[in-house]
């Protein structure tokens, strides 16, 4: 079951890869739908200098059911691995072709389980598969190595009106990174007990970081007087970036034993098309 996945089945599917990187053009991954986006976000970032297809897809379906929705998007996801047009991690589903980090799963009822809310499809599949070509990324003219050390020192925070101080105390003080889901464009409460929680905790090396609890919209801090506080104190904004991909960039850039001021500059950076520039 994908509820089961952890860092060291990344790290597992990525070696694998990589051990047979020379003999295949590309890579299909079978994978439950439940963690497929934070799969597909963690192997863009650990698969540095990837200049094949690697998607993932599944189903909603089991294979073996009569109405599944598998055998269909298996068999796309080949034909597309094998048009040489994609040098990247991706995600198909349901007629989509979705960059890997700019994809969720919004769904649990339908066949349109995944969709990517800051990012245009990759691939639209009909009688015929049209590619978005201006947004495909390059072949990266980098050899393929794997990161292999995955950070999992973090935690996730989501805000909700009336949290306890004293449990977000707790929280911030016992996580190397913490991804923190705020309201609307990057808001939080103005409390300043909650802010100098904040503050002591990135004084004393914890990373924060800003992500939107909305599906769409980027976190815009200092655009209200709520999120002026975070930008001052130092917590990063994610801009558009998923919460899974805010996760597993943390983890890989974490895993690289980098500095934080080193971690909170490549995390404003775009590595692997994961926010919009």
């Amino acid at each position: 079951d994908s509820s089961d996945m952890n860092t060291e089945n990344w790290v597992e599917i990525s070696k694998i890869i990589e051990k047979q990187y020379n003999q295949y053009d590309s890579f299909v991954i079978l994978h439950g739908t439940d963690t497929m986006a934070y799969t597909a976000s963690a192997l863009s970032f650990m698969l540095e200098g990837l200049n094949k297809a690697v998607i993932l897809t599944g189903s909603q379906i089991p294979i073996g059911a009569r109405r599944t929705d598998a055998k269909e998007n298996l068999i796309t996801a080949i034909e597309i691995a094998a048009s040489d047009k994609i040098s990247e991690v991706c995600i198909y589903f349901e007629d989509k072709l979705f960059r890997g980090n700019r994809t969720v799963k919004v769904n649990s009822d339908h066949f349109e389980a995944f969709e990517s809310p800051h990012f245009p499809a990759l691939a639209q599949v009909g009688i015929n598969i049209k590619y978005n070509i201006p947004l495909l990324r390059n072949k990266d003219k980098q050899p393929l190595s794997v990161s292999e050390n995955m950070d999992n020192n973090i935690i996730v925070l989501k805000l909700f009106p009336g949290i306890s101080e004293k449990k977000v105390k707790i929280i911030v003080e016992n996580s190397g990174s913490v991804v923190m889901e705020s309201f609307g464009s990057g808001n939080s409460t103005s409390n300043k007990k909650f802010i100098s929680i904040l503050k002591k905790a990135i004084d004393s090396g914890t990373i924060i970081v800003n992500c939107s609890q909305c599906l769409r919209g980027s976190v815009q801090q200092g655009k209200y007087e709520n999120s002026s506080e975070l930008k001052r104190i130092g917590v990063i904004s994610a801009k558009d970036m998923t919460t899974e991909t805010a996760i597993t960039k943390l983890m890989y850039l974490r895993g690289k034993g980098l500095k934080n001021d080193e971690i909170k500059t490549q995390f404003k950076l775009s590595l692997r098309g994961e926010i919009t520039v």
